[in-house]
């Protein structure tokens, strides 16, 4: 806002009262410190707080983008959308609830999916995004990821995943809850090809979701602080009537009691997996070899230098 301005050939002082600077999507506020942030700057660190490292949640887009190459894919399946195989009504109609999670989130559905290329190896990889109706799988999303592997499958490619998701989505019902065996399923496809899976747990992970494929990847890495658990703390809390440890369901308690592989930061996120896709997608290691048991795979044994 100019202090002065121009009215009938005459400069006049613009009162005190209009002098504002417009700061209105320009700074962001971080939930973990306070701080106030450019948003320019927040968007150039990946939406990370360059403060305290707190991980702002990130859409879905955004993440398939940070992932390929120069920000380069191919959006596979986006004409999968849910249906209302229930005609469920709560409070409003399921249908509506789709309208209306389409206009806000800008999205067709809970998980975008694409194919492209990261660190030059052939990545079929799927980003979920909390915005729709939470994150939650209902079929449209279970039929997108197993279309997904699919592909990878035909394709000799890497599966990478992004959750985020609240977990099954209610007003489906147990349309939603078949996903969960669906996606497993195909996931054992991919396991007998000897193709890689990459899952990435992000904030929050719970439900379905975690009870499936979230925590069934050949390694699984989580950014900090995220919340990853099937029930809720408080559901724990009143079922088995103790209090819980500290942070527990968060991404630090999970690698300490060995739920996950590791923990990385979302700037260096990419960078991980690409030496983990050098060392999978490695022909000596995934070709002509032995099947081995569960207890003595890749997996249990070795640890990725991420």
């Amino acid at each position: 806002m100019p202090w002065f301005r121009k009215k009938d050939q005459k400069i006049e002082p613009v009162p005190a009262e209009e002098r504002v600077v417009r700061t209105e999507n320009v700074f962001v506020r971080c939930e973990e410190c306070g701080e106030h942030l450019y948003k320019r700057e927040l968007e150039d660190a990946l939406q990370v707080c360059t403060k305290c490292g707190y991980h702002f949640r990130m859409g879905a887009y955004e993440r398939l983008a940070m992932l390929f190459d120069e920000g380069h894919y191919a959006e596979l399946d986006a004409e999968v959308t849910s249906a209302d195989p229930l005609e469920f009504v709560d409070k409003k109609p399921y249908t509506q609830r789709l309208k209306q999670a389409r206009e806000v989130s800008g999205l067709s559905e809970a998980i975008i999916t694409g194919r492209g290329k990261v660190g030059g190896h052939r990545v079929f990889a799927g980003a979920m995004d909390m915005l729709f109706i939470g994150g939650s799988m209902g079929s449209a999303v279970g039929e997108k990821v197993t279309r997904l592997i699919e592909s990878a499958i035909k394709e000799n490619g890497a599966v990478v995943t992004f959750a985020a998701s609240g977990g099954a989505r209610m007003q489906e019902g147990t349309f939603s809850l078949m996903q969960m065996a669906k996606i497993a399923s195909a996931l054992g496809t991919l396991d007998d090809q000897r193709l890689p899976f990459i899952s990435v747990l992000t904030d929050p992970t719970t439900g379905g979701v975690t009870a499936s494929f979230a925590m069934l990847g050949d390694v699984i890495i989580a950014e900090p602080k995220a919340l990853i658990g099937f029930a809720g703390p408080r559901v724990i809390e009143q079922t088995i009537r103790q209090k819980l440890p500290k942070d527990f369901q968060r991404s630090e308690f999970l690698l300490e009691h060995g739920m996950i592989d590791n923990i990385v930061d979302r700037r260096e996120m990419r960078d991980a997996i690409i030496k983990l896709l050098d060392f999978m997608m490695n022909p000596d290691i995934n070709r002509d070899q032995p099947s081995v048991p569960a207890s003595q795979s890749q997996h249990s044994q070795i640890r990725f230098p991420l």
